[in-house]
């Protein structure tokens, strides 16, 4: 565990929403750093496509690591040699 320093602005809107969602001011700052990292590492996907990947890996017991998106399965052309 470690010490983040942000500016009070940013603070004052974790609070704001942590009271908001009932949670702590660290569960929604860290539910922010989740959601944030892996929209920056899978743009493609939504809000929700993300809520619903961070709610499967919260259900697989000691996974500490974020979990991976499935890869897109790459689409067949019409009539292509398979």
């Amino acid at each position: 565990m470690g010490i983040v320093k942000i500016s009070d602005a940013l603070h004052d809107s974790v609070r704001t929403a942590s009271t908001a969602l009932s949670r702590s001011i660290n569960a929604q700052a860290e539910h922010w750093l989740r959601v944030g990292m892996m929209a920056e590492l899978h743009p493609q996907l939504t809000y929700s496509d993300i809520c619903q990947l961070l709610i499967q890996h919260a259900s697989t017991p000691a996974s500490f690591a974020l979990p991976v998106p499935p890869r897109a399965q790459p689409q067949q052309t019409p009539g292509a040699a398979q």
